[in-house]
């Protein structure tokens, strides 16, 4: 099943576009507007290519999205174009966050732009995080340590890449390694990398490319399902000792050698 005529209508409407007024402006005739709504005809791919950048939203969006069922907010821009990107909001019409279980993360990678597969997600509301579209999503390892395996984090989306910050913790999405928590490190001499780091040394850091992401969440908050114990918090603590201690010696190194 395809949207195009349903779509087409949606759109002209949520616009306050008269049939002429849309058909004087893509160049149609009034009856082809008609026609595509009515869904006597379906546009070619000619007319689906203006239709699309008409209104700045992709093709495969007008064909197999509802979009009856969306709302502005569920669009981004990307590239001057926008991109549905699937929210859930509540009975209100307030946004919620999206919990991704450990058993979907797997399925994530290939639904994370499925407004299907986001519905049946559970969804949680934590009324204290800032502005912003959220989501939840599980950690597994040991490899950013505080944060403990099974443990949660809840992330901000981040819909210019420019806007990350080096040294921040991010959720981060790519095609080859699914779902990864980790420190982005921003190396000035590199506009195509990210370098990815883990808090637990025993990780070497790596590099992904940037246009192999296909989303990123900033840290909010952590939602840990285990208590520490006093032994891990003492271990914590000693270990971001020994990171303040070897970024002072870093800069004392480095005065050393400038002087």
């Amino acid at each position: 099943m395809n949207f195009i005529a349903s779509n087409t209508r949606y759109i002209r409407e949520r616009k306050g576009y008269t049939q002429e007024y849309l058909a004087e402006e893509l160049k149609w005739s009034r009856s082809m507007v008609m026609s595509f709504e009515s869904g006597r005809t379906e546009p070619s791919i000619e007319k689906l290519v203006e239709l699309s950048n008409y209104i700045k939203i992709p093709i495969d969006t007008l064909i197999k999205v509802d979009l009856r069922k969306t709302k502005d907010v569920s669009f981004i821009e990307i590239a001057n174009n926008r991109v549905l990107f699937p929210i859930m909001v509540d009975d209100n019409n307030e946004d919620t966050i999206e919990v991704v279980p450990i058993k979907a993360t797997a399925g994530y990678l290939s639904g994370y732009d499925d407004p299907e597969y986001i519905e049946q997600l559970d969804r949680i509301k934590l009324p204290f995080l800032p502005t912003g579209k959220h989501r939840t999503f599980p950690i597994k390892g040991d490899s950013m340590l505080p944060v403990k395996d099974g443990s949660y984090i809840v992330g901000r989306f981040v819909e210019d890449i420019n806007d990350v910050k080096s040294g921040k913790t991010y959720i981060l999405l790519t095609n080859d390694e699914g779902i990864v928590y980790k420190r982005i490190i921003i190396d000035k001499d590199d506009d195509e990398h990210f370098i990815l780091q883990s808090d637990n040394t025993i990780y070497p850091p790596y590099q992904v490319h940037k246009k192999d992401i296909l989303e990123l969440w900033e840290y909010t908050c952590c939602i840990n399902t285990q208590e520490y114990d006093e032994t891990e918090l003492k271990l914590s603590s000693i270990a971001q000792m020994f990171q303040s201690l070897g970024v002072q010696l870093e800069s004392l190194d480095k005065m050393v050698k400038n002087t």
